[in-house]
């Protein structure tokens, strides 16, 4: 598999779905491994969420800010932030961003952690 992930983030920015602060695409769906590529509006919001496994959240652009129990990170242009399980957290955009959401997924998971879907 291969993707252009500019070209795909701005697909997503193109849809109606943008227009209401995110937008999301699973690019990757194992049995046992999710990619999601998100695009968040500045100001939006992924509410507060976990998972039984493993996240790692790549910023391709725009800047992010990630709330974790014990401290706030920042995240801008070409940073990568990986998650232990269970770590609660949640992701604002500082400015319109897109970034890449990679997760082990689990048969007790269901939908596509913090996108909604």
């Amino acid at each position: 598999m291969s993707f252009d992930l500019a070209a795909e983030a701005e697909a997503l920015m193109q849809e109606p779905t943008w227009q209401a602060g995110h937008n999301a695409k699973t690019l990757v769906k194992h049995p046992d491994f999710r990619v999601v590529l998100i695009v968040l509006k500045a100001g939006a919001r992924m509410h507060e969420h976990s998972t039984d496994q493993c996240v790692t959240i790549h910023a391709l652009s725009g800047h992010l800010r990630v709330h974790l129990p014990a401290r706030t990170l920042e995240l801008a242009q070409g940073a990568l932030l990986a998650l232990g399980q269970t770590v609660v957290h949640d992701v604002e955009a500082l400015a319109d961003s897109v970034f890449v959401l990679s997760l082990g997924w689990s048969k007790v998971m269901g939908g596509t952690p913090g996108t909604g879907a």
